[in-house]
Parts: C-alpha cells; sequence; structure tokens
C-alpha cells in the first residue's frame, strides 16, 4: 500500500474530516489544508480513478476500503506520535508538524514497536 505522501496527507483529512462533518466535500479540503480549489480537484481526481475515494454526484467525497486503511493508518501514527512528543515537552502545534512528517517515514516495523512503548508509558488513549 504504498503511495505518495501528500496522498496520505489528503486521505488523512478525508478521514478528520468526516469525524467531523456528516459529509465531506472538496471545498472542506481545501479549507483544512489551505490548498487551492485546483490542486485539491486533481488530487481528488487521481485518489478516485486510483479507488482510493468515491465521489458522487452531489461531490460528497467517502473512502473505498483501500483508501480508509491507509487514512488510519497515517492517522494512527499521527495521533500516537503528535501525544508522544507532547509528553515529552513539545508544544501541541510543533508537535503536530513534526508527527506529520515523521507518520510517512516509518516502517511498518519501528512503527509498532515504537507504538506499544510509547502506549505504555504514556497510556492507550484513542484520540490526542
Amino acid at each position: 500500500m504504498k503511495i505518495q505522501e501528500s496522498a496520505e496527507d489528503y486521505l488523512e483529512t478525508i478521514l478528520i474530516l468526516s469525524k467531523r462533518k456528516p459529509q465531506v466535500r472538496s471545498i472542506d479540503i481545501v479549507n483544512e489544508m489551505h490548498f487551492s480549489k485546483p490542486s485539491v480537484s486533481v488530487a481528488m481526481k487521481n485518489l478516485r480513478e486510483n479507488g482510493y475515494i468515491h465521489m458522487d454526484n452531489d461531490g460528497f467525497i467517502t473512502l473505498e476500503d483501500k483508501g480508509r486503511a491507509i487514512a488510519e493508518m497515517v492517522y494512527d501514527r499521527h495521533t500516537v506520535l503528535s501525544r508522544w512528543l507532547e509528553w515529552l515537552g513539545v508544544d501541541a502545534k510543533t508537535a503536530a508538524e513534526d508527527a506529520c512528517r515523521m507518520e510517512h517515514t516509518m516502517s511498518p516495523e519501528s512503527f509498532a514497536l515504537m507504538r506499544d512503548h510509547i502506549l505504555k508509558e504514556i497510556g492507550d488513549q484513542k484520540e490526542a
């Protein structure tokens, strides 16, 4: 399931927005990520054509199974790494920014071991 980092970010954003809103549209992604409408439109087209998302006739976006799997993996990494960095004393904004970079580069094996260690140290809460 290797895709580009930017595609992972889009999928994660769709997942996060779907937790907050009953329906997600491209404009919601524009507002959340602070990207241009044309950039988001191109990204949604690519994600749709590769089977990661579905966009209905009204423009509502949902994650397909393989898109959801990637989004949940990236979101899990982000929340665990953010919480850990904050626990270490990093301010929340910097922790979120650093976690966003780190979440894309770790191997699954390294992250699994790190996650287990972090959750033993700071607790197993689902939300950051």
